[in-house]
């Protein structure tokens, strides 16, 4: 068997096996869009305390989300997505890639922010996604704020690379249960986010205490990661919040 035998025999067997991984990639990639669209959706209802399976994500999600909206750095509601259709605006809210939007912010070009609007049992939420970075990776969450724009209602976080049984623990019910109640407004008006610190319960006295949660023990850089991550993102909302409140 020659040398050229054996060499056309290796290409073509590569350039199927090629072929066939591409047309199986194309056949399930669908399946794998919803699987994702669904994971979203269960993380979004889930900061409103709002427990959804992979089977009725969806038909939770089109029955608590009311209105998605799309903001503008300005605060201005620049596309609105309601009733399974865009009554404002060319894009859904979600469909924007929140991570891709805050690298825009970084490099100074125009970005977008994406909102949802829920109602569960009579409760309005605003509910706030977020992007950040925890000790080995992406954490990412979803905060849940009550009518008042200020009072937290629920909350959801998650993680890619966190080490288990330390900071992979964010996304655990112990930790997120921790921010219902707690304000991101002081008494005056003014953003104050909410800290993730060592001990927060015990060295956060009277009117701070509401600004403030427990950090995970043993995950320290991570429980930074979430402070900096709720009080980055948040910060690019205060236009809007501003707005809502003067209506």
């Amino acid at each position: 068997m020659s040398d050229s035998y054996i060499f056309r025999y290796a290409a073509i067997m590569v350039i199927l096996v090629a072929a066939v991984l591409s047309a199986v990639a194309m056949f399930l990639k669908p399946a794998q869009d919803k699987n994702v669209a669904v994971a979203r959706m269960r993380a979004i209802l889930a900061s409103a305390n709002v427990e959804a399976t992979a089977e009725n994500a969806i038909e939770l999600f089109d029955k608590y989300i009311l209105e998605e909206e799309v903001i503008s750095p300005e605060g201005d509601v620049v596309a609105i997505y309601k009733n399974g259709k865009l009554e404002k605006g060319d894009v859904r809210a979600f469909d924007i890639n929140l991570k891709e939007e805050l690298y825009n912010k970084g490099k100074g070009k125009e970005y977008i922010l994406p909102l949802y609007l829920a109602n569960v049992d009579g409760k309005k939420y605003y509910i706030f996604p977020l992007q950040g970075r925890g000790l080995w990776g992406q954490i990412y969450g979803n905060l849940a704020v009550e009518e008042d724009l200020n009072t937290v209602g629920g909350s959801m976080f998650g993680h890619d690379k966190e080490t288990p049984g330390l900071g992979a623990e964010i996304e655990l019910p112990p930790f997120e249960s921790q921010f219902i109640g707690k304000k991101i407004f002081d008494d005056k008006g003014n953003f104050t986010s909410i800290k993730v610190l060592k001990g927060a319960s015990k060295i956060l006295t009277g009117d701070q205490l509401v600004h403030g949660v427990d950090a995970i023990s043993g995950g320290t850089i991570t429980s930074n990661g979430v402070s900096a991550m709720i009080q980055s993102n948040l910060e690019n909302y205060l236009n809007y919040i501003k707005k809502q409140k003067q209506l």
